[in-house]
């Protein structure tokens, strides 16, 4: 079922902000640390003017929502995200190939929306296309093979069965050591005309317009013009590139946070 247009009004003083592939918990609590942290000090320098904020998945390195457990730590950011919801700022969140086991948890505790297909928003009259990116466009057959195992109700039901402490652990080892279950890409931009995810919003646009194409998911932060006034944004991640889209009621570019 075709999920309607959800449609957000920016007031000037307002801003609009995009992140994703923070990937907390790689490749291990100690060294996600400090990238947690970082999170959360972008999270509080942008409270003061924030309109809505998009999380465009991979939060997490690996998530599983069992019936009565969830994934021990991340504290700070969960915590940062409840007091941004209790102070009325909206937050959007897409599951992306590391989380797509998210169900709930984000719904009833933090009050946060989860998508796990991409969704179109209208941005004061600005259409923007917005999901992951993971199993779009052309090519990666093994992943998307790979992601219709995972999303079974099946899998997941036999998945349920193991006890957390070693699905957790087995499922963290895969999401850091297999790249075919964890769909990451390698880090090299392959050319305006090579990128599938830009390949894929040309597609889109021979049916329907979008002024904006916002993804995640490869891990670069890219710019590409893939129509007339149409461009594709790739965010990058908060791994090494620590950067971010920001969207002023009129224009959208990317930033990197340097705090």
């Amino acid at each position: 079922m075709k999920q309607p247009v959800v449609q957000l009004t920016i007031p000037e003083d307002k801003k609009v902000y995009f992140s994703s592939d923070n990937h907390l918990g790689a490749p291990d609590a100690a060294a996600s640390k400090p990238r947690e942290k970082k999170f959360v000090s972008w999270l509080n320098a942008i409270e003061k003017d924030a309109a809505a904020i998009f999380l465009l998945g991979d939060l997490f390195d690996f998530w599983f929502e069992y019936k009565t457990v969830v994934p021990k730590g991340f504290v700070r950011v969960l915590g940062k995200l409840a007091q941004l919801r209790d102070a009325g700022i909206p937050i959007y969140f897409f599951v992306g190939n590391h989380d797509l086991w998210m169900k709930d948890y984000f719904k009833t505790e933090l009050d946060i929306p989860v998508y796990h297909s991409p969704q179109v928003f209208e941005l004061n009259a600005k259409r923007f296309f917005i999901g992951h990116g993971d199993g779009l466009g052309p090519g990666d057959k093994g992943y998307k093979r790979m992601k219709k195992v995972f999303t079974s109700p099946f899998f997941q039901w036999l998945f349920r069965w193991v006890h957390p402490d070693i699905g957790v652990r087995v499922a963290q080892h895969l999401s850091v050591k297999n790249k075919l279950i964890s769909g990451d890409d390698d880090q090299k931009f392959l050319g305006e005309e090579n990128e599938w995810l830009a390949t894929y919003a040309k597609r889109k646009l021979e049916t329907a317009h979008y002024d904006y194409f916002i993804f995640g998911h490869r891990h670069l932060p890219m710019t590409i013009e893939v129509g007339k006034n149409a461009t594709y944004y790739n965010l990058g991640d908060w791994i090494n590139f620590y950067t971010y889209g920001i969207f002023d009621g009129k224009s959208f570019e990317l930033k990197t946070f340097e705090g």
